[in-house]
């Protein structure tokens, strides 16, 4: 199993995100100890009272993950996620591909359809039509990196005998999406590479339009093998796909404290098929951004990062 160091989140709008740490030196601080991965999530435009209540700051994810490449080597970035109706389809695989391809073959572009609805208004996105705006973003995102001459009628837009260079690194890049819906779990063994399910309590379920994930391990792996069981059924590889968990764990902020307990935990995860794990801190500062980071991967990195 592979670890994610997900960049401390700032709720409200009092005080910089950045006051985290200069992001470029987070990313090779992870990098450095034993992480595989850096995330970012996005909220181009959220609301005033979802960000007092509780909402928290967002960078650009793009721009944001490709200042950490240039300070890293190897080091996986994953939007976590981005929302794919707030773009046109080529303008995201054309952000995506520049950013595969100028940090050598290191994105996974975790995608999802977006929740907060004055968002969308903000943006000048129809709320109601976001489930096919990002069906028809996973329509175009593999035709575009193919490089090769396509077309493409959307509901926006009309794309004839576009084509679009260079490609990519990855072929293809990975593509991962968000949410515990039922419609969400049939975009990932149809078409992802892997699923980014959204854990914690009902309330930020509910704030966020997706239904709630059972917090048993066993109920979890259940959802895992049957997600799996689709894939196959589809006549793609199940097993290859790729789950993501956020592990949010009491304690944890201090990483040296009860490690049995965390590995323990961690075990059994991987036994039931989750291959990565993000994990991060509330941090206000450089120093215990970086402390974390360093605790974390004293304490369970040890052995360094598995090979991609």
């Amino acid at each position: 199993m592979r670890f994610v160091f997900h960049y401390p989140e700032l709720s409200g709008p009092d005080g910089d995100l950045l006051d985290a740490g200069d992001f470029g030196e987070v990313a090779a601080a992870a990098e450095r100890s034993g992480f595989s991965g850096i995330s970012v999530s996005e909220h181009p435009a959220p609301g005033a009272r979802w960000l007092a209540s509780g909402g928290h700051q967002t960078l650009d994810p793009f721009v944001a993950l490709a200042f950490a490449a240039a300070r890293t080597s190897r080091l996986r970035l994953l939007t976590c996620l981005a929302v794919a109706p707030y773009r046109n389809p080529a303008l995201l695989a054309k952000q995506a591909a520049t950013l595969d391809r100028l940090s050598a073959g290191r994105l996974i572009l975790g995608l999802g359809a977006g929740y907060q609805k004055s968002e969308f208004h903000a943006l000048g996105v129809d709320f109601e039509e976001r489930n096919t705006l990002f069906d028809e973003a996973l329509d175009v995102l593999p035709l575009h990196w193919k490089g090769e001459p396509f077309s493409y009628r959307g509901t926006h837009f009309s794309a004839r005998d576009v084509q679009a260079l260079p490609r990519p690194a990855q072929d293809p890049i990975p593509v991962w999406i968000g949410g515990n819906s039922k419609l969400s779990r049939r975009r990932v063994a149809g078409r992802a590479q892997g699923w980014m399910p959204m854990a914690g309590p009902p309330r930020l379920a509910s704030t966020a339009r997706t239904p709630v994930l059972t917090d048993s391990v066993a109920g979890f792996g259940a959802a895992i093998a049957e997600l799996r069981a689709a894939a196959d059924a589809a006549g793609r590889d199940g097993q290859a796909l790729d789950v993501l968990h956020g592990y949010r764990a009491e304690g944890l902020h201090v990483p040296e404290r009860e490690p049995e307990r965390h590995l323990a935990a961690f075990a059994e995860l991987e036994k039931i098929g989750v291959t990565w794990t993000a994990v991060s801190v509330p941090s206000r500062s450089r120093s215990a951004t970086v402390e974390f980071i360093e605790a974390f991967g004293e304490t369970y990195l040890a052995d360094g990062p598995s090979e991609d």
